[in-house]
């Protein structure tokens, strides 16, 4: 029997769990027509919480309206790869294109929605991984949305990144129609969704699963949609014959925690400072949430110099707030991995310092 679960980044799993209200309000502004707002519309939330997903699924609810689809990921050079995109469109249909250096990207978008609006249709552009590197694309591709916005075009645009790369565009000056796009902070799923998604996908594919080893992989995901992935796959891959049992949770669980380690913690910290790490590493002596007045104690500074990175690890959505006065992991098992790493940490932060 065929693994049904796919512990990949931006793999499309077989249930996507969570997230039926984000993708009904996209679905009623697709209908609502121009100016109903989720057409514009931002995804956020913490690595592995399955961004990626949502929009590949949003684009394939637009392809079920008859919309045409833009897919790109924000690098340098998107504007000109959705250049190009509108003109592969655009021949598709039969329409002569000019060389890009003769049109500009706004009329390119004006002629393919002209030819979309006889089949009273739109399009959707979805762009992924938006941060600072891409920033002057952006601006080029904001602008241009906001005009044809304005122009009532039968268009939408959905973008998604980490919470620290939109707050960073947040703030540009340039992009502040990006400030009235429709927020959509992506969190984790309710663990009774996440056991309905598990069940039905296990039987589904053709194996069946004692209620013990069902209630023991549910807790382990913490709700964390990857995990979700990690889990059942790691799960499925232990069990022997039809019958995922409390055996094969035991062994798959701890298996789905190592991957989770090197797939998505390190590379999480991997993106930090080492003061941000050292602040992490100094939540994780705590079993539960942190005082920051503890933290800052540990780290040896004042509470305003402790608050600054406190402040910066909130919007990499690493920690989460938990309490007046207290933050928390975002991350599942991101307080073991530091625990099981400290001491690596911590001589690789002191050669690093020197």
């Amino acid at each position: 029997m065929r693994n049904p679960f796919k512990p990949t980044a931006g793999a499309t799993p077989p249930l996507l769990v969570g997230r039926d209200e984000v993708l009904e309000e996209i679905e009623e502004s697709i209908d609502d027509g121009p100016g109903a707002p989720a057409r514009w519309a931002t995804f956020t939330g913490a690595r592995g919480v399955g961004k990626t997903v949502l929009l590949t699924e949003v684009a394939h609810r637009a392809r079920a309206h008859g919309w045409t689809t833009l897919s790109e990921t924000a690098t340098p050079g998107v504007s000109a790869r959705i250049s190009a995109a509108l003109a592969s469109a655009l021949t598709e249909r039969g329409q002569a294109v000019q060389p890009e250096s003769a049109t500009s990207l706004r009329e390119r978008f004006v002629t393919l929605l002209d030819l979309l609006d006889e089949d009273e249709v739109g399009l959707m552009i979805t762009v992924d991984e938006v941060h600072n590197a891409a920033r002057e694309d952006l601006r080029e591709i904001t602008a241009t949305f906001q005009h044809l916005v304005t122009e009532r075009r039968n268009v939408a645009m959905v973008l998604a990144g980490l919470p620290s790369s939109l707050s960073d565009l947040l703030n540009d000056d340039v992009l502040t129609f990006l400030r009235r796009a429709t927020p959509f902070t992506l969190s984790d799923v309710a663990l009774p969704a996440v056991q309905g998604a598990f069940l039905e996908t296990i039987t589904t594919a053709g194996r069946r699963i004692t209620e013990p080893a069902l209630a023991s992989i549910t807790e382990a995901t913490g709700g964390y949609p990857f995990m979700i992935q990690l889990v059942g796959y790691h799960v499925w891959r232990k069990a022997t014959g039809d019958l995922i049992d409390e055996e094969a949770a035991a062994l798959g669980i701890p298996a789905a925690r190592k991957r989770l380690g090197s797939m998505v913690h390190a590379t999480a910290l991997a993106d930090l400072s080492n003061v941000d790490r050292t602040y992490l590493v100094a939540m994780a002596q705590d079993d539960g949430p942190s005082k920051t007045s503890d933290i800052a104690a540990r780290l040896g500074e004042s509470m305003g110099y402790a608050s600054v990175y406190r402040t910066r690890l909130l919007a990499a959505g690493v920690i989460r707030p938990a309490g007046y006065g207290r933050v928390d992991f975002a991350l599942p098992y991101l307080r073991e991995y530091l625990r099981d790493h400290a001491v690596h940490e911590e001589m690789t932060n002191r050669v690093l310092d020197e």
